[in-house]
């Protein structure tokens, strides 16, 4: 099986000791070849199989690489020098130290997300990757800002998923839901009493938030899916209850978590203990946003408005201070966002939009569009291979009028055939209308 010896291949950075590592494996599987490379970081209590959409939307893969290790290292060394263009991606996914397959030191001093930090960057080397896009989920992406600021040089692009800071930052909002969640989850004992939780944990409610907003039955369309079929809030189901062939989403999803649960075993006491130490003590320095800020890689923060254990706020100001180059991704989505909804089939255009904070869904309110995750990570990739000026990257402005006056190229779901906008919207002289790059959407709307 594919381990990486931390030790074997850590440098002391800045001046750190590496006795933390001593011993320490991390398990790892890669996905794809190409010369582009992607380290995705999970978050806590997570495995490597908790990519799963991400690494099939990336690479196309089925099913991870061959296990022989030194096959796998002749193919990434001979590309590691190369430029990074041309076609293909391989993606590396692997357990954090605590969890999973990876090994599970008993001192919670041992976790803390600048070790794990290195820990990354110790299989980078083992893989013989120069650089690589980085992407972390949950504390995943806590640990992957960690890495941007030990070793900016190797880092090609930054996406930041449903990130929270450490501290405070990292409680969850308090509502009878959340306390609620928080109990069983405690108490959970069984691969089967973990996963009915993780699911009202991971996913949106989406019928008690649309029960609050007393909308206006007859402007309740929300998007236009594949072909001209309109689909209503009223018709929309929470996620979890929606039917996929003669099952609903919850029961299939159930099956697999307690069998992805069971194969790789609850996990040890130690490890949750460390990696919530990880979590708690977690902080990013001015000195660390700095260098991540004037490193010239392009970073996205992509978040689920409806995240009960990562509260969007503390998002939002990591990203407001990783200006100019970041841009903010507000999802319709909870915690794991990058799974909701990823295999459904939108009907979806690249426009490019001048607009405010958002587009209006309904009743004029501004309200997160609907991004399938994959689309804004390989957005990501393109315009940093293609070196994207960051003013042009980023959705923020110094102008606090009108937050986002910048032209940004996303994935967007059409809402009755129209796209109403906000007031604070400036086009372009000479022209007042949102342009349509995708000739299949501009087929199917006429």
């Amino acid at each position: 099986m594919p381990f990486c010896e931390v030790a074997k291949h850590q440098t002391s950075l800045d001046g750190d000791s590496s006795s933390s590592s001593i011993g320490t494996k991390i398990f790892y599987k890669t996905y794809g070849h190409g010369p582009t490379k992607a380290l995705l970081i999970i978050g806590l209590a997570g495995t490597h199989d908790s990519w799963g959409p991400q690494i099939n939307g990336l690479t196309g893969a089925e099913r991870y690489n061959d296990d022989d290790e030194d096959q796998i290292r002749a193919v990434d060394q001979s590309s590691s020098d190369s430029e990074y263009g041309g076609d293909g991606i391989q993606v590396c996914a692997f357990d954090n130290r605590g969890m999973g397959r990876s090994s599970v030191p008993t001192k919670k001093s041992e976790y803390t997300t600048k070790i794990m930090a290195k820990d990354a960057i110790a299989l980078m080397d083992h893989l013989g990757w120069r650089k690589a896009h980085i992407f972390g989920h949950s504390m995943g992406a806590m640990i992957a800002c960690k890495l941007a600021a030990l070793v900016p040089d190797r880092v090609l692009s930054l996406a930041l998923l449903n990130v929270t800071g450490g501290g405070f930052e990292c409680l969850p909002k308090f509502d009878s839901r959340t306390i609620s969640v928080a109990i069983r989850f405690l108490k959970a004992k069984t691969p089967e009493q973990r996963a009915t939780v993780d699911l009202d944990t991971h996913y949106t409610k989406v019928n008690d938030e649309e029960q609050t907003r007393n909308l206006d039955s007859s402007r309740e369309i929300l998007f236009v899916t594949a072909g001209t079929h309109m689909m209503f809030i009223s018709d929309l189901q929470e996620y979890l209850d929606e039917q996929v062939g003669s099952s609903t989403r919850r029961a299939i999803l159930y099956q697999e978590y307690v069998k992805g649960i069971s194969s790789t075993g609850m996990q040890s006491s130690h490890g949750f203990d460390g990696q919530v130490n990880a979590c708690w003590t977690h902080k990013m320095t001015r000195t660390e946003i700095e260098l991540i800020r004037s490193a010239g890689f392009l970073v996205s923060v992509i978040h689920g408005r409806h995240d009960i254990i990562a509260q969007i706020y503390h998002a939002r100001r990591l990203a407001k201070k990783l200006q100019p180059v970041a841009r903010m991704v507000d999802l319709h989505g909870g915690h794991l966002v990058s799974h909701e909804r990823t295999e459904e089939v939108f009907l979806l255009s690249e426009i490019e939009i001048w607009h405010d904070s958002t587009i209006a869904l309904w009743n004029g309110d501004c309200s997160a569009l609907e991004i399938i995750v994959n689309q804004a990570l390989c957005e990501l990739i393109s315009a940093s291979e293609k070196k994207l000026s960051p003013h042009v990257w980023t959705n923020f402005s110094k102008d606090s009028s009108c937050k986002y006056p910048h032209p940004v190229s996303v994935s967007v779901v059409l809402v009755m055939g129209l796209l109403t906008y906000d007031p604070c919207v400036v086009a372009p002289p000479g022209n007042n209308t949102f342009k349509i790059k995708s000739n299949k959407a501009k087929q199917t709307l006429l």
